[in-house]
């Protein structure tokens, strides 16, 4: 395997990074870390080549200082930028790379309190690359909220039209001039646009909404796009989502054509940001195929889910490694094959977790971790004389400290499992720390929380025993409607206007 490993100036007089295998090429801006192009399958990008290098590949951050974000009086954007670049390993088997933006207290502007740490790995004979931030609060840091953390891929939008997210939720997109005045009509909710003169005349008369393609993060362990021209998939997999806020049940955008952009100003040469008040103009520009990795953020459930951060309080966190995959097929017959093999690569990635081959302190490998595992049944008197095993229940380790308060937790890490039919749970890899247990049941209402606290330390095995949970209630069912599993399922969802229809989901087994 040759490995290529260089740097050099770019057209606009930046120095880039160029990581290389024999299947996939990067190109890093230096030292702000923003990803400026991904070579692969005969495409010279796959990235936007009509948007400018910190445009391409980046992580962003919404924050305000404390109490900002209810009066919106003062709601700052960031794109990270890092200030130092770092090779931090670099042998036969891999190269992992650096790009830290150190929080400086000094000086004029208004600076994310906050040091963050971007990495890039890429490896011997791996179709894809990792990446990752380690996201951490100097001691003496001031006081401030933070709503919401993504990386973004934004793709090149003359080439990927056809997104996958599930196995049922898959189609041809609209082009991102297809959001335009001309060509789309905006509705009353925001971001909805009627497609009313598409580029493609098949889509005429859907409705386009990023939200609509929300997943749970509990399903969203796989999404992307497949290009035409070469036949290219780009896929993100989510190997964990223990640094995801919320949750299994929280849900999270994936894909979409493409958000209209603040007009916020970005600056280079330090984590700097701009302020804009709710009620600022928009600048509307071109929108194209994003792919938004969603680590922490605020949509479906609001304010409760803003992380605050008391005046010098510590705090890291890593966010991913996620997996960025890459494969292609000659054939246009065989493209719905590429997803087929994403949707394997996941579970291989799944398999692999916690990774070996991270090098930051900050990341736990399985080693340093440790495991809970017990036995969960319920007792409910109104419908058994005995307790009822908790099947395919859910159960996590998560410091908060109420029954349910897991779903709006968004400073710390999260481990989830599903017990099998008789009850029964084993919560690996979970990174040392004080936890509660909590925990809900298909077919039963309310959450569960064990009233003790759980002490995982490295290498350790927690037994929790026999865990009795007593749903709610105030005497017999009744009637009831609908089945309490978190879900929609069940109930019945009406058809919608016709002309207010995206066909993807007229007759999706959500319905």
């Amino acid at each position: 395997m040759k490995w290529v490993f260089e740097e050099q100036f770019s057209f606009f007089s930046c120095m880039q990074v160029i990581l290389a295998n024999s299947i996939v090429k990067l190109t890093v801006v230096k030292p702000q870390g923003w990803l400026a192009g991904i070579k692969y399958g005969g495409m010279d990008n796959l990235l936007d080549i009509k948007s400018p290098e910190s445009h391409r590949g980046y992580w962003d951050v919404n924050w305000s200082v404390p109490g900002g974000l209810e009066p919106h009086q003062f709601n700052v954007r960031c794109r990270i930028s890092g200030t130092k670049y770092n090779v931090i390993h670099h042998s036969y088997d891999k190269i992992e790379v650096s790009f830290r933006t150190t929080y400086n207290p000094s000086g004029l502007g208004i600076k994310l309190p906050l040091s963050i740490d971007i990495r890039y790995i890429l490896q011997n004979g791996v179709s894809g690359f990792h990446c990752y931030a380690i996201y951490e609060r100097p001691t003496g840091c001031p006081a401030f909220d933070l709503s919401q953390t993504r990386m973004v891929f934004k793709l090149r939008r003359e080439k990927f039209h056809y997104m996958a997210i599930s196995d049922e939720k898959q189609r041809i997109m609209p082009m991102p001039e297809d959001l335009l005045p001309h060509r789309g009509k905006r509705l009353i909710v925001p971001e909805s646009v009627m497609l009313v003169n598409p580029i493609n005349p098949d889509l005429k008369g859907e409705v386009d909404d990023k939200y609509q393609y929300s997943m749970d993060n509990q399903e969203s362990g796989v999404h992307g796009w497949i290009s035409s021209e070469p036949l290219i998939g780009f896929w993100v997999i989510f190997p964990s989502h223990e640094f995801r806020s919320g949750g299994p049940t929280k849900q999270n955008l994936t894909v979409h054509t493409g958000p209209a952009c603040l007009a916020v100003s970005f600056h280079n040469l330090d984590t700097k940001c701009s302020s804009f008040p709710s009620d600022e103009p928009r600048k509307m520009i071109i929108p194209m195929a994003d792919q938004p990795q969603m680590f922490h953020g605020m949509h479906y459930i609001g304010d409760e889910m803003v992380t605050h951060f008391e005046a010098g309080e510590d705090w890291n966190k890593v966010f991913g490694p996620i997996f960025v995959y890459l494969n292609s097929t000659p054939t246009i017959s065989n493209a719905h094959s590429l997803w087929l093999d994403a949707k394997k690569q996941r579970l291989l990635e799944e398999a692999a977790w916690p990774y070996d081959f991270i090098s930051s302190k900050h990341y736990i490998r399985a080693a340093g971790r440790g495991s809970a595992y017990g036995k969960l049944v319920v007792q409910d008197k109104f419908l058994h004389g005995s307790l009822i095993p908790a099947k395919s229940a859910h159960v996590g380790l998560s410091v908060a400290k109420k029954a349910g308060g897991w779903q709006t937790e968004s400073k710390h890490y999260q481990f989830w499992v599903k017990t099998d039919s008789n009850g029964n749970f084993n919560i690996k890899n979970v990174i040392p720390g004080i936890y509660r247990l909590h925990g809900w049941v298909p077919g039963f209402i309310g959450d569960y929380l064990e009233k003790g606290f759980i002490d995982i330390t490295a290498g350790s095995e927690t037994q929790l025993g026999d865990l009795v949970y007593v749903p709610p209630r105030d005497g017999p069912t009744m009637w009831d409607i609908g089945f309490p599993d978190r879900t929609a399922s069940g109930y019945y969802v009406p058809d919608v206007s016709p002309i207010y229809a995206n066909r993807l989901f007229l007759n999706s087994q959500e319905k």
